[in-house]
């Protein structure tokens, strides 16, 4: 039982970390300040903070599921392979984003989230998620 709540805490914490840390490296790459935007209520830049959560939150909840559903793995050992899997996906996010953006040339997501549209930022969202789901699939 000890053992349980020692690695529930210890994910807990790394997953928290990850995904702030990952909120803040795209908010640095992508050129519109997170935290005044949804201070001024800016929904597309919700809609794309929720998606980094969200997404990131997937990839870390399957990489403690397939070190855990797997042989035995030190609590240390899993945890480093957590915060890699972790990283893999915030550059990920990242990649994506921008190449999508250079596909779709009809807006540009940095033009589109300034302008507060919301569809834009949605769009962001699911590919977020999406982007997840493919990683989180490698790692299982």
């Amino acid at each position: 039982m000890l053992t349980v709540i020692l690695e529930t805490v210890v994910y807990l914490a790394i997953g928290l970390v990850m995904m702030m840390l990952g909120y803040w490296i795209i908010d640095l790459c992508i050129p519109v300040d997170f935290p005044q935007e949804i201070n001024d209520g800016n929904k597309a830049v919700g809609w794309v903070s929720a998606g980094i959560y969200a997404g990131l939150g997937f990839v870390i909840r399957s990489a403690i599921i397939s070190f855990s559903a797997g042989e035995a793995t030190e609590l240390l050992q899993g945890s480093i392979d957590t915060v890699v899997y972790s990283a893999i996906g915030i550059v990920a996010f990242i990649l994506a984003y921008f190449i999508v953006d250079i596909i779709n040339r009809k807006f540009n997501f940095n033009v589109a989230l300034k302008e507060k549209n919301e569809a834009a930022g949605i769009m962001i969202f699911g590919m977020f998620v999406g982007i997840a789901f493919i990683v989180s699939g490698v790692i299982q």
